[in-house]
């Protein structure tokens, strides 16, 4: 199915792949009652080559169908993870983070012989080392994180509750099925409204349902009947959410350049006048050509504001203040009056 999709269609990819976890035997508790474990035909492998082979394959495909700009999640156990990651690697992707997915529910190792398996590791990767342009909601994320850039770990619980899919006899549809909250921060991570997401190992859709319910495109691809059915009903009940409640929070990066000159060119900072950090321990005097005067030493806003903290680098537009009716204010709120006069002029 991969094969037949265009070159470069995709924006983002979802993978769990099967974690070929190599059960020889049935796991049982303490009590010799029987654990419900993944022991399903389609994670069984003759071998670790075969495995690789397999990995190789899908994992080939979905680089060719990625667009430059898009990138993959691929989840996994210790079994498989670092399989992956390796030929991830030999196949050119290049690895940005690998997310630990911390489980506050994890299942317990009944036998006392291991520790308990309480995380499954994720690898984000773009498509090459040249690709710059991926999508990455980095303030968004950090304002739905109390402001605090969102770590790598992730505290997430498993699967529970009514949000498990059941059969007529209240079995478990799929061993594996995945929480939407986990989708749900992957999707918003590293997607737009209307981008086309991939998910080659589809399960009980919880790609699709997560990417519905946040006005993402999706296509999922199930060899397993039972699970296709499943996922096809569950996602027919998702009604999407309002559209000016999934658009992406406006990036700083994404914004026009602003230079200094431009707050002076534009008459918010006038020539001579004086600067100062937030506490008033260093001023700087500006100049006409955009330069700022620190003890003798002319330079840009940055590179003054390192100078006076004896820092190898500095953010001079958070750094220093101007004053305004007896109040600080950082000259980061000019810049952004500039942008505003802009868009304005623009429209």
């Amino acid at each position: 199915m991969m094969q037949t999709l265009a070159d470069a269609s995709i924006d983002l990819i979802f993978a769990d792949p099967p974690y070929n976890l190599q059960l020889a035997n049935t796991l049982t508790r303490p009590d010799q009652s029987v654990v419900d474990a993944v022991d399903d035909d389609w994670d069984k492998f003759a071998d670790f080559a075969t495995y690789d082979a397999f990995t190789r394959e899908w994992l080939s495909q979905a680089r060719r169908v990625m667009k430059p700009s898009a990138t993959i999640f691929v989840i996994g156990s210790y079994h498989n993870i670092f399989r992956v990651g390796a030929i991830m690697q030999d196949l050119g992707f290049w690895i940005l983070n690998d997310i630990v997915w911390r489980k506050n529910n994890p299942m317990p190792n009944f036998r006392g012989r291991r520790f308990t398996n309480a995380h499954e590791t994720m690898i984000w990767a773009s498509r090459d080392s040249a690709s710059k342009n991926y999508t990455f909601n980095y303030e968004a994320l950090k304002a739905g994180n109390e402001d605090c850039q969102m770590r790598s770990d992730w505290l997430l619980p498993i699967c529970t509750g009514a949000e498990r899919l059941k059969d007529k006899n209240g079995r478990k549809v799929h061993p594996t099925q995945k929480p939407e909250a986990l989708l749900a921060r992957v999707i918003l991570s590293a997607s737009k409204a209307g981008d086309l997401i991939l998910d080659p190992f589809f399960g009980a859709g919880t790609t699709g349902a997560v990417a519905k319910r946040l006005r993402r495109n999706y296509l999922g691809i199930e060899r397993e009947a039972t699970y296709a059915r499943a996922a096809a009903a569950r996602i027919a009940a998702i009604e999407p959410l309002p559209l000016d409640t999934v658009s992406p929070a406006p990036s700083k990066r994404a914004e026009p350049r602003i230079a200094f000159s431009s707050l002076i060119e534009s008459g918010l900072i006038t020539p001579g006048a004086i600067l100062t950090d937030s506490k008033k321990r260093y001023r700087v005097k500006v100049r006409a050509d955009g330069a700022v005067s620190l003890s003798g030493f002319v330079g840009s806003i940055h590179k003054t504001g390192a100078l006076a903290q004896g820092l190898p680098a500095c953010n001079g537009w958070t750094f220093w203040h101007y004053e305004k009716n007896g109040q600080l204010y950082p000259i980061d709120d000019l810049r952004a009056l500039v942008r505003l006069q802009l868009r304005d002029a623009a429209e």
